[in-house]
């Protein structure tokens, strides 16, 4: 993620501001990538302190549009974790923006969004037909760490959540290509296969012995729907890692100069090289802390190769090219 410039003074500003240092209001335009200040504000700025541009006054921004359904405020903690949840979703989707997903110049449908709160039972997350499931109990830090564990996963949280659910909403996008599927199964696999038995399996069997020769998790070895979900929020997390070690100013040897661009990087071999070598190094950093670390994942050349392919298709498939 960029850090961006002050519109009305010295100073920079991050992604999730609402105003500048000396108390100015801004809001950010995601068509722009820049702050604005004293623009028309998204009428859910009040409510969970979204900070994006609305295209006019008590209208919602591009991002509050494609929540079709929010959380009931009657359930405890609803509407801060509603707030947790929708950050995530606007990071996510500039980062997909980046790559023209879901902007004005993409001419596909945009996800609908439902956004719930989780009363006794949980709340399955999840994609069905352009709607993206959320359950914003998830913004919960504790719950969050207690499902992480009890699933024996080594990452988990809203923005990868986010770009999880997100990628199954953009595989079926692609889906509709004549172009895709055929070149989808020979990387991934034959998503026709039943889809409840292969969980079923997996949750009773685990991942085979194998599995990370093959796949980048142990849920990616469910089936081929979850293969492609994990791989392209993979692809996600990597480019982003790039590209905010970057906006920090940080430097490194592996970079091609301080002004390279992970999302406009056509090398995907490249682009994966890089930010895995940028990803190894902060996990160090981390480790100096007594920290979890950053990127835990270890990148197989099968896993680089699919990781490859969904780039290829992530650059050019928001505007079918």
């Amino acid at each position: 993620m960029r850090v961006f410039s002050n519109p009305v003074g010295s100073g920079s500003l991050w992604f999730d501001n609402l105003s500048t240092a000396d108390g100015t209001p801004v809001a950010y335009d995601p068509q722009a990538r820049a702050f604005l200040s004293m623009p028309p504000f998204c009428a859910n700025r009040d409510v969970i302190s979204c900070n994006w541009i609305a295209p006019r006054q008590g209208a919602f921004c591009q991002s509050c549009a494609m929540t079709a359904l929010a959380p009931d405020p009657a359930i405890p903690n609803a509407i801060p974790n509603w707030a947790q949840t929708e950050a995530a979703k606007r990071w996510v989707l500039d980062n997909l923006g980046r790559w023209n997903w879901f902007r004005p110049e993409d001419p596909g449908v945009r996800p609908l969004f439902h956004m719930l709160a989780e009363g006794p039972t949980p709340v399955p997350m999840g994609h069905a037909q352009g709607v993206v499931t959320i359950s914003v109990a998830e913004a919960d830090p504790v719950l969050r760490a207690t499902r992480r564990q009890a699933l024996e996963e080594p990452y988990r949280t809203m923005i990868g959540h986010m770009r999880h659910e997100i990628a199954h909403m953009i595989w079926w996008r692609l889906s509709l290509r004549a172009d895709f599927l055929d070149a989808f199964r020979a990387m991934f696999g034959d998503e026709r296969m039943d889809y409840s038995q292969a969980l079923q399996k997996h949750y009773h069997q685990g991942p085979p012995l194998d599995w990370e020769q093959r796949f980048l998790t142990t849920y990616a070895s469910s089936h081929p729907h979850e293969d492609w979900a994990e791989t392209t929020a993979h692809l996600l997390h990597l480019t982003d890692i790039a590209d905010s070690f970057v906006a920090a100013g940080l430097s490194s040897p592996q970079l091609p100069n301080s002004s390279w661009d992970p999302y406009s990087e056509p090398d995907a071999e490249r682009l994966i090289y890089i930010s895995a070598s940028l990803a190894v190094g902060v996990n160090n950093v981390n480790r100096s802390m007594g920290l979890p670390d950053l990127y835990p994942f270890v990148l197989s050349d099968i896993s680089r190769r699919k990781l490859a392919f969904v780039h290829g298709w992530l650059r050019r498939g928001a505007q079918g090219r």
